[in-house]
């Protein structure tokens, strides 16, 4: 396997457990990409087999962040070409460098950075047994065996798609790598190759869900997060995949909080499930907060202020972490998220929650998807706006928000988009909206 190349590859370029190499492999072609990531799932997994941090940096983000997150990295090897991963799963195998141990390491991913620079998330301070237990925290979560097959949607600078990939291979099992995201493509994987899991986000499926006749779902687990799920794509993808099936989790680079399987969802509409195995979620002031067991211990790359913030000790000795996220349980423990405290707007006073405004224009007939957003106000401090994709007319929705917001919660602002601008993993750039829709104040 090129993995065990991959290995002596990086012994030989002076990397040595406890080191990190900086991946950025920008595609040659859209027809090359997977090929590449081939070679680069072979480095990875030789790197955490090996007690060396992949630190993963998305490609298509502009030369300048990139550079940036390279040099912030501190790597031992920086990986920019396809012809350095290719020589890597080349080089020649030797026992004295090849290590067949379990995963030692854990990748390294840099936030999304929507608010300010992006910050990597590390956990090589842990000791080796404590990262084992990490990866075998997720395996057991999702039980992937020697029968699976995963087909990989996302970019593998991403943690989710990275992750799930190497679990499956760590279990056994195979990995489908179509190259960059197309809606062609998957259908095609799935009528000829039929998977047995993915992971996914909610606009894959927003596009794969137009593609004329796609092939019945061959999948025994279908996972997906990253971003909202409006309720009526979340039906169509249980009805599609069925919903026993089915998995959302909501976590982020730095955790994982809970877990829902869509018959779950479909007794409690809207919850993101209950903590996680081995997990406690608890509410202050609004924010989520997760109390997690010791092998999930994480700091901001060298930023011991945001890791100071991000964690708090607990009475009884234990130690929880947030990431912002504002959300609330019920009395079963289910939990339901509100919104993120650095998308959070105040209107005249007022707190607005943007998944809440969404939700409900999401629920109007016509509408596709829809993102809400704050812009300063002369008059009210900020003022609520919505990008809006669908056919529904502009009074529908308004009449339908007025029975479901109050007044200070109504978009003041509606533009209609053909689709909202998202990063590489799917993700809604909501704070961009603004300057994107060149709305950057208003007066009332």
């Amino acid at each position: 396997m090129g993995s065990r190349a991959a290995a002596c590859g990086l012994a030989e370029h002076g990397v040595r457990p406890g080191d990190r190499i900086a991946i950025c492999v920008p595609p040659t072609t859209p027809q090359s990409s997977a090929a590449e990531h081939a070679l680069l799932i072979q480095v990875a997994w030789a790197a955490v087999r090996s007690q060396i941090t992949p630190v993963m940096i998305n490609p298509a983000l502009p030369l300048a962040a990139r550079e940036r997150m390279i040099t912030d990295a501190g790597a031992a090897l920086s990986i920019t070409t396809t012809s350095q991963l290719r020589d890597l799963v080349s080089a020649n195998v030797t026992r004295s460098h090849h290590d067949a141990g379990s995963f030692t390491a854990r990748p390294m991913h840099y936030t999304s950075g929507t608010t300010g620079e992006a910050k990597g998330v590390w956990t090589g301070f842990l000791p080796a047994e404590l990262l084992t237990a990490w990866w075998a925290d997720e395996q057991a979560q999702w039980n992937f065996d020697a029968s699976d097959t995963t087909l990989v949607h996302g970019p593998l600078s991403s943690s989710a798609p990275l992750r799930h990939s190497l679990l499956v291979l760590a279990a056994g099992g195979d990995v489908l790598l179509p190259g960059s995201f197309d809606p062609a493509r998957i259908a095609r994987a799935l009528a000829e190759d039929r998977p047995t899991t993915a992971f996914t986000v909610p606009s894959h499926w927003q596009r794969l869900f137009g593609v004329p006749h796609l092939p019945p779902s061959p999948y025994r687990l279908l996972a997906h997060a990253g971003s909202a799920c409006p309720a009526d794509l979340k039906r169509q993808i249980h009805a599609w995949a069925g919903a026993q099936h089915t998995w959302e989790f909501y976590g982020s680079t730095e955790g994982q909080f809970s877990i829902c399987s869509g018959l779950e969802w479909e007794e409690r509409p809207g919850t993101v499930g209950k903590a996680r195995a081995g997990r406690r979620l608890f509410t202050r002031d609004g924010t989520i907060w997760c109390e997690t067991p010791t092998n999930s211990a994480f700091e901001y790359w060298r930023d011991p202020q945001k890791t100071s913030d991000a964690w708090r000790e607990l009475p009884d000795g234990a130690v929880a972490f947030s990431v912002g996220d504002l959300g609330h349980l019920d009395t079963n423990g289910y939990l339901y998220l509100d919104g993120r405290r650095d998308d959070l707007i105040i209107t005249g006073g007022m707190n607005v929650y943007p998944a809440h405004i969404e939700a409900a224009i999401t629920a109007v007939p016509g509408v596709v998807e829809a993102a809400v957003f704050g812009v300063p106000s002369q008059k009210w401090g900020q003022q609520v706006c919505a990008a809006i994709v669908g056919d529904a007319s502009d009074d529908r929705i308004t009449s339908a928000l007025a029975e479901s917001l109050a007044g200070y919660q109504r978009p003041k602002i509606m533009v209609r988009v053909d689709e909202l601008p998202r990063n590489p993993m799917g993700k809604i750039q909501r704070l961009d909206l603004p300057r994107l829709l060149g709305i950057d104040t208003v007066s009332s």
